[in-house]
């Protein structure tokens, strides 16, 4: 079957990705997006080798490294910024294509959004907010509301892209995410602050029952992202009157607001959720809209991309009559797979590392960070290490029939 048409709900970085894999095919590939503009939140911001992989094969990986940078050194430390473990991804061969490459996430939507406008079959369209969905044995639609009124479009797939408070999901399975918001507040800021004076890594994870954060550089010129814990249960306002306080107790050097500058500041709760399943027919789900995780480690926005280049492989399988439209159900099968067995577990235990262990014992109690210890005399463990999340990869082509 030639795939004629495809819609994406959702133009973030999971959907541009898939929008510019697709018309790059010669798809028509309609992208819909329920906001006017671009999302100019930075969030996250590092896409290891899994997602370079999927950047590599749109096509933007080397305008990716050319506004990004790529790091080196990720550590963990004590609150008195003690060094506990760390990995070097300097390990990795100079001639590695994959390495793990750091882009906030608003600039990478910049980016793609540029690659797309050059794409003649494809399209996206702002402030189209999708509220209803269907599908027949011929083709998948949507209703849409537009500036101009409602519409209806018409595609043979409408996937879902569209993050953790998907319509499309909804329209699917109902208001239920299925899954849990973990006991734990984050403030996520983005700030300039002078780390290096401190010794401080590309990545630092500060290890401590009440001040535990997470420090890492962004751009390069010196924005890093500080993701932190507070008290659960407060409002915004009392968490934007807290920072101030909090970034004295956890910091090094316990600045001052005037020693710093914050660009950005979003307080959220920690979420590990899954669908039911990734495919309803003519309809599919990625990234946020598919599962959710805590951020600790980057696996759900790696695992968001590497998501959109399996649904995108099995596509493919279909347009080009190499595979029927039931790989679609070993595309949900797979993911669903890797983030119960890989997901799921790894970033509970990411997060855990950094609160519930004493930090004094931890270079020696840690199983993780015992590995960590060993590579620093082992290059191959070293090696190993550095491409860590490759485990969220899978071939789809392996499943083609024909």
């Amino acid at each position: 079957m030639r795939i004629q048409k495809v819609i994406i709900v959702g133009a973030g970085p999971s959907g541009l990705i898939l929008g510019l894999l697709l018309s790059k095919q010669g798809i028509q590939v309609e992208l819909l997006d329920a906001g006017a503009e671009l999302d100019k939140q930075p969030r996250a911001a590092h896409y290891a080798s899994p997602a370079a992989y999927e950047l590599a094969r749109a096509g933007v990986l080397e305008d990716v490294k050319a506004r990004g940078f790529l790091p080196q050194s990720f550590a963990w430390r004590k609150l008195d910024t003690t060094f506990v473990a760390g990995l070097n991804h300097a390990a990795l061969p100079p001639d590695y294509p994959y390495k793990m490459v750091v882009l906030p996430l608003d600039r990478l939507g910049k980016l793609l959004c540029e690659h797309i406008q050059r794409q003649p079959t494809a399209e996206v369209k702002w402030s189209h907010k999708v509220v209803r969905i269907g599908q027949d044995q011929e083709q998948a639609w949507v209703e849409i509301e537009t500036p101009t009124g409602l519409q209806r479009s018409d595609a043979d797939y409408v996937i879902g892209c569209d993050g953790a408070n998907s319509t499309v999901r909804q329209e699917l399975f109902g208001p239920e995410y299925p899954g849990e918001t973990l006991n734990a507040q984050i403030i996520a800021t983005n700030v300039y602050y002078d780390f290096d004076r401190y010794g401080y890594w590309d990545s630092n994870s500060i290890i401590h029952p009440k001040n535990w954060y997470m420090a890492a550089r962004i751009t390069t010129d010196g924005l890093y992202r500080v993701s932190y814990g507070d008290i659960p249960g407060l409002s915004r306002e009392e968490y934007l009157a807290r920072q101030p306080q909090r970034y004295e107790e956890i910091l090094p050097g316990n600045p001052k607001p005037e020693e710093y500058r914050i660009t950005n500041i979003s307080p959220y709760r920690l979420q590990q959720r899954c669908a039911p399943s990734f495919r309803v027919g003519k309809i599919l789900l990625a990234a946020d809209a598919a599962h959710l995780c805590n951020p600790f480690g980057g696996l759900g926005l790696t695992g968001g991309i590497a998501d959109v280049g399996n649904l995108f492989d099995a596509l493919m399988g279909i347009h080009k009559d190499l595979a029927d439209d039931a790989i679609l159900d070993k595309y949900s099968e797979v993911r669903k797979r890797i983030w119960a067995e890989t997901i799921d577990p790894m970033s509970r235990e990411n997060f855990r590392r950094l609160h519930d262990q004493d930090p004094d014992k931890a270079r020696e109690n840690d199983e993780f960070f015992q590995l960590c210890v060993k590579s620093e005399t082992d290059s191959e463990l070293a090696k190993e290490l550095a491409l860590g999340l490759d485990v969220l990869r899978h071939d789809m082509t392996q499943y083609y029939t024909k």
